[in-house]
């Protein structure tokens, strides 16, 4: 019956899905919005690069401030998440040299891997591609650009990070739909909070043991990619390191918001990512409130001895649900890996540390960021719910012996 229930939800969602997008077409013949290219954050190698973007009719959702009321934020949520694609959009892509034309789906949106025959500069880690909207053609309009930026991984570079976003590196409550449907619809990029310490803790990956290693950090959510401002902007304001964002497009039907779909996206996403740099080790971090923990430990078995570790936070807290990621841990430590579960970003830099992948002296950085967050300083604003974590407990370690 599961199964059944899938495909018929995945009939229903490819049948609303090609109304809509047929519907939008003929709209967007007699509109005279204007429309942008929206370019995400992409990332690539030496021979190619994988671009997102996005065709949309402009948005006036502009930066957050201080000042923003809930009525305002109320309204900037309802712009993006109601902000009319050009369906079908064809597009060209331009990176270092190396020419691509897609075709957007029917939400506008379109991706690709751009191949390069045009040597790279040693030193840069990102890289801008442009885009051109080349159908259909609107009346009256100039030429449609758009500029993105593509991370190239640094040759100092030992190992790489995928993480999770929400409730490992923002604070989303996602195992509470009303807590972070109200997180989400009400807030913004400045009221939205992270967990204690990650930028710090995240910044100290980046750095590595020597200091300067420049180890790339790439973000996964099934959050939709209507917030990717919100989102780029809270990273910026909080100084968590830079990377590429990977969201997914969040149509609403039938199964969308199944856990199978949160459950292929992400694991999708991690595949490409490490497919991309075939030797370059990862640490992978997440949280119990969803399925990262078994994404993960599906992560390890289809790349043998590619993951240094599994970082996950314990945002539940239920004997059920630990006990299940006891199971997962056992299988990850068979599988020649190591899955360390911590309430706090500390436990989990202490446990870096040991194995010589951030240097000691950042601990004390992590320590204090995740105190201010937590308010036990004046530094910044306490962060509201979940309790206060043991601060410095050591984390839950299941690792390989060898």
């Amino acid at each position: 019956m599961p199964d059944f229930d899938d495909r018929l939800q995945s009939l229903v969602g490819d049948a609303g899905r090609t109304l809509r997008g047929a519907a939008r077409a003929v709209k967007s013949a007699f509109d005279d919005a204007p429309f942008e290219i929206v370019s995400y954050r992409g990332y690539g190698n030496r021979k190619q690069a994988r671009v997102y973007g996005r065709v949309v009719e402009k948005r006036t959702a502009g930066a957050s401030t201080d000042a923003d009321s809930i009525l305002r934020n109320l309204l900037n949520t309802y712009r993006r998440a109601d902000t009319d694609p050009l369906p079908f959009a064809e597009v060209a892509v331009s990176w270092r040299g190396g020419k691509a034309q897609l075709k957007a789906d029917d939400e506008g949106f379109f991706g690709s891997s751009i191949e390069t025959n045009m040597p790279l500069d040693a030193d840069g880690e990102w890289h801008e591609y442009d885009v051109e909207l080349v159908a259909p053609k609107l009346p009256g309009t100039d030429t449609i650009r758009g500029v993105g930026e593509t991370l190239v991984p640094a040759e100092t570079a030992r190992f790489g990070v995928i993480s999770d976003i929400d409730d490992t590196v923002i604070q989303s409550r996602v195992s509470n739909f009303l807590l972070a449907a109200r997180t989400v619809i009400l807030g913004n990029a400045r009221t939205r909070l992270p967990f204690p310490g990650v930028a710090a803790f995240y910044e100290a990956l980046r750095n590595g043991s020597g200091g300067g290693e420049k180890n790339p950090i790439f973000y996964v959510s099934s959050s939709p990619w209507n917030i990717h401002d919100v989102i780029s902007e809270f990273m910026d304001l909080q100084k968590i390191p830079r990377g590429p964002v990977v969201l997914r497009d969040w149509d609403i039907h039938l199964g969308a918001l199944a856990s199978t779909r949160h459950f292929e996206h992400k694991g999708v996403a991690i595949r490409d990512i490490m497919n991309c740099y075939p030797t370059m080790p990862f640490i992978l971090v997440g949280d119990t409130s969803q399925h990262d923990p078994e994404i993960y430990r599906q992560i390890v078995e289809e790349f043998p001895k590619r993951v240094k570790a599994i970082y996950i936070r314990d945002v539940v807290r239920n004997p059920e649900r630990s006990a299940s990621v006891q199971r997962l841990a056992d299988e990850v430590l068979a599988a020649g890996s190591a899955l360390v579960v911590s309430e706090d970003t500390l436990g989990a830099a202490k446990h870096a540390a040991a194995q010589g992948w951030i240097d000691e002296d950042a601990l004390p950085g992590v320590r204090d960021e995740k105190d201010a967050d937590e308010g036990t300083n004046d530094s910044k604003e306490p962060a509201p719910g979940g309790g206060k974590p043991a601060s410095g407990e050591p984390p839950i370690v299941i690792e390989d012996s060898a």
